[in-house]
């Protein structure tokens, strides 16, 4: 149930940026649809550089607190290296980014399929088996043509899950502010 002014505060709040960061998330989403080279590109840099400034941040830690731990520098300089080779060469990195996407949609395609013909008899069991094929037809599609189709599959799917995330937040956003109205005409407030 909510209570006193902070629900009030909270449900406008949420449903503004609610609404604001879901209209950013479909702009991202259409992006990535129509353009999923550049979206595969750019996520593997922004994995990169959150990888270098980790790497940065943990070899200032390990020089603060224990300049001769050596794990320390190791975890730092893996963290570097790691992050300047994804920024310097991303084309390996969507590769790989893509590879562990394939071996996702296989797991996801195995798993549906054995809940599937474990729940048979029940009302809606084909579902299951739906999503294992289509998963598993993803996980082809990745595999057939990896690495080369990594460039544009990471950056679509990615592009697809903002879109619909942002579908999402707009539609919370929207519930929010009904729920915020709500409240008001039940303290009596205007609408």
């Amino acid at each position: 149930m909510w209570n006193g002014t902070d629900d009030k505060t909270l449900l406008k709040q949420f449903g503004k940026y609610a609404t604001t960061a879901g209209i950013i998330f479909l702009l991202l989403g259409v992006l990535g649809i129509f353009f999923p080279g550049i979206m595969s590109i750019a996520v593997v840099f922004f994995v990169g550089w959150i990888m270098v400034l980790a790497g940065l941040l943990a070899g200032y830690f390990t020089y603060m607190t224990d300049r001769g731990e050596w794990l320390g520098w190791l975890k730092a300089f893996i963290l570097l290296v790691t992050g300047l080779l994804l920024v310097l060469y991303p084309m390996p990195g969507i590769a790989a980014i893509g590879l562990l996407l394939a071996l996702y949609l296989l797991m996801d395609a195995f798993g549906s399929a054995a809940i599937g013909f474990s729940v048979k008899p029940m009302k809606g069991w084909w579902l299951w088996i739906v999503n294992a094929l289509l998963s598993l037809v993803l996980a082809i599609i990745f595999i057939v043509g990896w690495p080369f189709s990594s460039l544009w599959l990471v950056g679509l799917f990615i592009g697809i899950s903002l879109f619909f995330d942002g579908a999402v937040l707009i539609s919370m956003g929207r519930v929010f502010k009904e729920l915020d109205e709500d409240v008001r005409d039940d303290r009596g407030g205007k609408r």
